[in-house]
């Protein structure tokens, strides 16, 4: 009799641990957390406390029981291996997957995708939406010779280092994070064949860069690019000034103009190519690949002159002789006259 007594107690006994076990395995283990929205994205900024982090995951999951979830972070030691970032919650996740992907780091990267920039300023606000670093922390590390001197840059010239493209950041990124990531992504666009094409054309990079910032604005038609490269480098040649209308719009900071006048041309500043021979002391925007690659592959030519088509088709006339450029200037003159476009 006791036998059968002590088996049906150890049997309770047994079934009452299983029960137990099972429940401690849902909870660890088993869905207990789930997102408010599909693929919900959770911000861990740098530096933020155990308890903020707890407070940003109930403002954003859907946690069971937030007890829970502390003795299971801090069985995995997670209060002092916070790790910032950007979190995307994809699926249902226990406990368990919480805490272990909190503390691997396993962040998702953001895409951040920008050409037409003019500015360092407008440069810094595109990328600054996208992650920690707010644009006036970007643009005084971009401001600070300092930084970048050793790599060859300075600052005139290092809005030169961002090529326009699509490329991943983690979002808890720095501003020197942002110019580590783009410096590599420099290097590795200026491949031995680009470099190779630079030194035929005697251009080191920083000045390819700002003859194609200055072909980027110039020109409307990319297939156009090529041949208003090789005027800009036969200019450059012959020691005549590059006078690039985009420079002085540049340097009077004034890209609404679109009827470059006279007395616009007596800017005060190393940015006017009509006053200035030689190239200004960086690129006026952010240079494009298609820019760039104009400049390396540029024509080879005798044209020294080009003035806009008076269709306005985007197109020009290209000049070998004064003489003859005047003729064509003047017939686009008459055209904006004729439309009233004064400024």
């Amino acid at each position: 009799m006791k036998k059968k007594q002590i088996l049906y107690f150890l049997s309770g006994l047994g079934t009452l641990v299983l029960v137990i076990l099972i429940l401690i395995y849902r909870n660890l283990f088993g869905v207990s957390i789930k997102a408010e929205d599909i693929n919900q994205v959770i911000y861990i900024p740098t530096s933020s406390t155990y308890e903020q982090v707890l407070d940003t995951l109930e403002s954003n999951l859907i946690i069971k029981n937030r007890k829970v979830l502390k003795w299971v972070a801090n069985k995995k030691n997670y209060p002092a291996l916070i790790k910032p970032g950007r979190y995307v919650i994809d699926k249902d996740l226990s406990y368990n997957g919480l805490i272990n992907l909190l503390r691997s780091g396993r962040q998702a990267p953001v895409k951040i995708t920008f050409h037409n920039i003019r500015t360092l300023n407008q440069l810094a606000g595109k990328i600054s939406k996208h992650i920690e670093a707010d644009s006036s922390e970007i643009i005084s590390f971009l401001s600070d010779d300092s930084n970048f001197l050793s790599d060859g840059f300075k600052k005139e010239n290092i809005i030169a280092l961002f090529i326009p493209n699509t490329y991943e950041f983690y979002w808890n990124t720095d501003a020197k994070g942002v110019y580590n990531r783009m410096l590599k992504e420099y290097r590795l666009f200026w491949n031995d064949q680009r470099l190779a094409k630079s030194q035929e054309k005697g251009l080191d990079q920083k000045e390819v860069a700002i003859l194609a910032s200055i072909i980027d604005d110039e020109v409307v038609n990319p297939d156009e690019k090529p041949r208003i490269a090789g005027v800009y480098l036969n200019r450059l040649k012959r020691g005549i000034p590059l006078q690039a209308c985009p420079t002085i719009k540049f340097a009077l900071n004034d890209f609404t103009i679109t009827r470059v006048l006279h007395k616009h041309l007596h800017t005060d500043s190393p940015y006017n190519t009509y006053k200035h021979r030689g190239f200004p002391p960086g690129p006026i925007s952010c240079p494009s690949i298609e820019g760039i690659d104009a400049v390396l592959n540029a024509e080879q030519h005798d044209y020294i002159y080009f003035a806009a088509k008076p269709d306005f088709s985007g197109y020009h006339n290209f000049s070998k002789t004064l003489t003859e450029h005047n003729h064509y200037a003047a017939l686009y003159q008459k055209e904006l006259n004729k439309r009233k476009i004064f400024k």
